[in-house]
Parts: C-alpha cells; structure tokens; sequence
C-alpha cells in the first residue's frame, strides 16, 4: 500500500467530498470547512478544513463559526482533528474555544481482498444479521455494557439508516446462548473506496476470546464481496496491536473534540 497516496484518497473521498452518512443530514463546504449537519441523535461535526492559509485570528473566527452554527440548533458537535491536518496548533486554539479532547485514534487501513476472511467463533457462538428493532436493541444493549453509557443515538441512526439506506450499512451481533456478547456494524459509503468499520465492542467477560477478530473478518468479507478496496477503522489503543496482525496500518491519528453534551461520537 502507498501511504501518501492511500491517505490522499481518504482525505479527499471520507473527508472533502464526503456525503451524508443517514437520513435527514446534509454535508455543506462553507468557506473553508465541510461539515454535517442533521437531528440531535445523528453524528454532528466537522469532517475537514483547510486552515493553513489563515493566522490565528482567522483560524479563531471558522472556529467561532461552526460554534455558532451548530449551538443555533442545539446541536453537540465534533471537530475531528486528524494528526496531519493543519495548522499544527489547531487542537490548542480548539481547547482555547471550549472544545473538550476525547481519546486519540489511530486511522487504520488495509486492502479488503488481502486480509484474512476466516470468521473463527468460539464454542456456542454464532452471528446474527441486524434488520429491524429488535435486532437493533441488542447492538444497543452491548454497546452499553462494553463501553458503559448511553448509545440509544447509535441505536437510532442505525434504524434510521435501516429503513432509508439499507444497502449502507450492515450491522451484525454475536450471541451465546441468545445473549448478546459482541455487535458492530460496517458502514457502505457509495462512490468511494473505503468501508469503514464501527463500533466493535465485546462485554468484558467475552473479551480476549477472538469475537473482535471474528467480527473484522465478517464485515471485512461483505464488504470485498461488495467491490470495495479499503476497510478503514478509527482504533483505540486496545484494538490496535489486533489490526496490526491483521494486516492493517495506521494513515494518520483522528481526535474527536466535542463541543456541548456528552455524546457526539460514533
């Protein structure tokens, strides 16, 4: 893989002409910076800028923009600052505004066709496709116990997402026994290069048994099965040592910087 030219296509297919990832959002470029915009419960934020023709006070007034723009809604937003993007102290002019850091990620990439597809599930483990509510409902219900919180706003965009686009995404929940022990979900962005995979999460008394693995490999085969080159992820620390054995590498860092209540990430 060519990384410059890889991270090129990434910034510029996810990020500069990025589309609406649900019903009921839109994604606008003003002045320097694309950003989305939909209901409460969607994901809210700025997906790119480009800032590094400005000085500060210029960098100071988009970001005083994008504040004023979202809060008229009532909206929590993101900003998410990825490691290459400039200028260099675009995080400390975002905390200077009221921005609040969540945890660094490591974008992570591999070529779909070149990973390992072997969907490997411990004993009394099998995987369940998600179409309605109710299968919905447990995506929600793991979610809450792996990561602790409320994640009834992933819960509706991925409904939302359902019922208006369901060629878009495909979201999966591994059971034992009908219990709900693992759920993520792969995201089909038409047009582009890249599917990218969100919100893996494993309760703790399943971790460590490979479901994190199994469950890359599922949506890793469905989405070369659907032509599409990349899967790309937004890693936390844990996961990262997993998606290098894997055979994934790391493009750039994202940090998600949230402005107003306490969800706004994916």
């Amino acid at each position: 893989m060519d990384h410059d030219a890889t991270l090129a296509t990434y910034d510029r297919q996810m990020r500069r002409e990025a589309r609406p990832d649900g019903p009921g959002t839109r994604v606008e470029r003003v002045g320097p910076v694309v950003r989305q915009t939909g209901p409460e419960h969607a994901w809210n934020g700025v997906l790119w800028s480009a800032l590094d023709g400005l000085d500060g006070a210029g960098v100071d007034a988009v970001v005083a923009e994008q504040i004023r723009h979202y809060t008229a809604s009532g909206s929590t937003f993101e900003w998410k600052a990825y490691g290459h993007d400039a200028p260099a102290d675009l995080p400390e002019r975002l905390r200077a505004a009221g921005f609040v850091p969540d945890e660094e990620e490591a974008v992570m990439v591999a070529e779909a066709t070149r990973l390992s597809a072997d969907v490997v599930l411990p004993d009394g483990v099998e995987l369940v496709s998600v179409t309605d509510e109710a299968g919905v409902r447990l995506v929600t219900e793991v979610h809450d116990r792996a990561f602790g919180g409320d994640s009834s706003h992933i819960g509706r965009q991925l409904l939302d997402r359902l019922a208006a686009e369901p060629d878009t995404v495909a979201a999966v929940v591994a059971t034992a026994g009908g219990e709900p022990v693992s759920a993520a979900r792969l995201e089909l962005i038409p047009g582009t290069d890249f599917a990218g995979l969100w919100g893996g999460g494993t309760v703790e008394a399943w971790r460590g048994r490979g479901l994190y693995r199994a469950l890359v490999a599922h949506r890793t085969r469905i989405a070369a099965a659907r032509g599409y080159r990349f899967v790309h992820v937004d890693a936390a620390p844990m996961s990262r040592p997993i998606l290098r054995r894997l055979g994934f590498t790391a493009l750039t860092t994202t940090t998600p910087y949230v402005y107003g209540a306490s969800h706004a990430g994916r």
